[in-house]
C-alpha cells in the first residue's frame, strides 16, 4: 500500500515536472522569436570573432604573439623603468584598468586594488577585442579614417607629431603600438630628454642590448638572425599580434544569435530586448556596420559623467579650476566637442572594477542607472565609494548637463524587474567566460627576457 502511494506521488511529480518544463518552453518561444528578429533587424550575427583571420588576411602568428605577451609584461619598454603595458592593462581585469583612474609611472610595483602613485586623467580602457575597434582611446584620438581597423587605405590618424605617418601599418593596432612608450605619464616619465622618435629609438636600443630578445626576435625575423638590429616596427608588430589573441567575443548573446536558444537565460533575453528597445541603449552602443558587433558606435557623446579629480595627478586638468576633463576638445580644439567621450564598447564590461572614462561608478548597476536618468544620477552623486585620493569634490557639472546628448537627455523609467533584467544582460549576456581572470592569469609570465623584476598582480574583485 505504501509502495503504491509512493509510486502514485512519483508519477504525479513527474507529470508536474513535464508540465512545468513545457510551460517554460512555451513561455520562452515568443521571447526567443522576438529577440531573434530584433538581432536580425540590427544585423547582429554573433560571428564577429570568427572573422578575425579572414579580415587580417592571414592566421595569427603564435610565436610572434607570445613574444608580444612577454613584452607586454616587461618594463624594458617603459623608460621610467617602473611600468609596462600590463601595469595598466591587467589580465585580472580583462586587460583593463585595476583603478578608477589610471596610475602609470612612479607606481608602487603593484597591479590591483592596492596600486599607488600619481594618477593620470582617465581610466585605462580594456585591450580585449580592440582588434575590431575603428577608434581607440576615450576621445577616439587614434582612428582608422576608413572606419575599419583592418583597412589602412584612407590612413590611420593620430595627434601630432604622428598625424597619418603611421598609416603604412596594415592594422590600427600595429600603428597604435608606437604610442604608449612615448607617453610620459604612462611609461616614459619626465626625465628622458627627447621627442617621440627619440623615445622609440631608446626602446629598441634597450631591446638590442638584451641577448634574450635578440634570440627571440631572431627566431621570427630572419634579418635579426642574420645580424640586423631589432626595429621598432618589429616591437609594434609583436604587441599587436598579442592583442589579436585577446579576442573574446563568444558571449551568450553570440551563441543565441547562432541558434543556441538556451545560451541565454530568460532574464538576459528580456534585458536584451530592453537594451535594443525601451531602454534605447543601442542608440549609442550599436552593433551594426562599423561597430563590428562591439556594442559601440565609436562616436563621441556627452553623457554627463561626474567629473572626478585626483588629489595627486601627473597631468593638469582642464578648466579654470583645473578640475574638469574637456574630452574630445583636447583633440579637435573645438569647444563644441567639450565633455564628449567615445562610447565604451560593452563586451566583457562587467569584468572591470569601474565604469565610465574616469571610473566614476564602481558598480555596473549604478552606471546603467546613470544613463537612464542623468540629472538624477548627478544630483545624488558622491565620491564616497572611490579610493581616498579620488574623494574630492567633483568638478562643475552645470555646463556638462547643458550639453547632454539628446539620446540621454530624457529620463527613461524602468521598473525594478526591468532594470534587473537589463543589468543581467549587460553583466552576463555580454561576457565571454574566457575573458575572466581565472582564464587569463596564466598569461602573466613568471619572468621576462630582460631579467627585470615583474610587477605584482593582485586579484581584482569586480562588482
Amino acid at each position: 500500500m505504501v509502495q503504491s502511494i509512493k509510486g502514485r506521488w512519483s508519477f504525479i511529480a513527474l507529470v508536474f515536472s513535464f508540465f512545468l518544463a513545457f510551460s517554460k518552453a512555451a513561455a520562452a518561444a515568443p521571447l526567443d522569436k522576438e529577440l531573434k528578429d530584433t538581432l536580425a533587424d540590427h544585423g547582429f550575427t554573433g560571428q564577429v570573432e570568427a572573422s578575425l583571420e579572414e579580415r587580417l588576411g592571414r592566421p595569427v602568428d603564435p610565436e610572434l604573439a607570445d613574444l608580444g605577451r612577454l613584452l607586454w609584461f616587461d618594463t624594458i619598454a617603459g623608460l621610467n623603468d617602473d611600468n609596462s603595458c600590463g601595469g595598466c592593462h591587467s589580465p585580472l581585469s580583462a586587460f583593463g584598468d585595476s583603478q578608477s583612474i589610471a596610475i602609470g609611472i612612479d607606481n608602487n610595483g603593484v597591479v590591483g586594488p592596492n596600486r599607488e602613485g600619481p594618477r593620470n586623467q582617465r581610466r585605462t580602457p580594456m585591450a580585449i577585442n580592440t582588434a575590431f575597434y575603428p577608434a581607440l582611446m576615450w576621445n577616439g584620438r587614434f582612428a582608422a579614417l576608413s572606419n575599419d581597423p583592418f583597412d589602412n587605405s584612407s590612413g590611420f590618424i593620430f595627434p601630432q607629431p604622428e598625424g597619418t605617418s603611421l598609416s603604412y601599418n596594415s592594422h590600427l593596432l600595429q600603428a597604435q603600438a608606437h604610442i604608449p612608450p612615448t607617453e610620459r605619464v604612462e611609461a616614459a616619465g619626465f626625465s628622458f630628454v627627447g621627442n617621440s622618435n627619440d623615445m622609440r629609438d631608446e626602446v629598441v636600443n634597450r631591446l638590442n642590448a638584451e641577448p634574450n630578445y635578440i634570440d627571440l626576435f631572431g627566431n621570427i625575423f630572419p634579418e635579426v638572425a642574420d645580424g640586423d638590429a631589432i626595429t621598432y616596427d618589429m616591437f609594434a608588430s609583436a604587441i599587436a599580434e598579442f592583442e589579436f589573441t585577446l579576442v573574446f567575443a563568444n558571449a551568450p548573446i553570440d551563441q543565441f544569435a547562432r541558434g543556441h536558444k538556451k545560451a541565454m537565460t530568460n532574464g538576459q533575453k528580456r534585458g536584451a530586448l530592453l537594451f535594443f528597445g525601451k531602454a534605447n541603449c543601442v542608440s549609442c552602443h550599436s552593433v551594426s556596420g562599423d561597430s563590428n558587433e562591439m556594442f559601440s558606435d565609436f562616436d563621441n557623446h556627452v553623457i554627463g559623467v561626474p567629473q572626478i579629480v585626483p588629489s595627486d595627478a601627473n597631468v593638469v586638468f582642464d578648466g579654470p579650476g583645473q578640475n574638469e576633463d574637456f574630452g574630445l576638445e583636447q583633440v579637435t580644439g573645438n569647444s563644441s566637442d567639450r565633455y564628449k567621450f567615445r562610447t565604451a564598447p560593452l563586451r566583457n564590461v562587467a569584468l572591470q572594477p569601474a565604469f565610465m572614462h574616469n571610473g566614476a561608478f564602481t558598480s555596473l548597476r549604478a552606471a546603467i542607472k546613470h544613463h537612464l536618468n542623468v540629472p538624477a544620477s548627478v544630483a545624488k552623486y558622491t565620491t564616497d565609494h572611490l579610493p581616498t585620493d579620488l574623494q574630492n569634490p567633483i568638478g562643475p557639472m552645470a555646463d556638462v548637463l547643458a550639453r547632454l546628448d539628446p539620446e540621454v537627455s530624457t529620463p527613461i523609467a524602468l521598473t525594478k524587474k526591468e532594470l534587473d533584467d537589463l543589468v543581467e544582460f549587460v553583466r552576463d549576456g555580454l561576457t565571454d567566460s574566457r575573458a575572466k581572470a581565472n582564464h587569463l592569469v596564466d598569461l602573466i609570465p613568471d619572468e621576462v627576457p630582460s631579467g627585470r623584476d615583474t610587477l605584482t598582480f593582485e586579484s581584482q574583485v569586480c562588482q
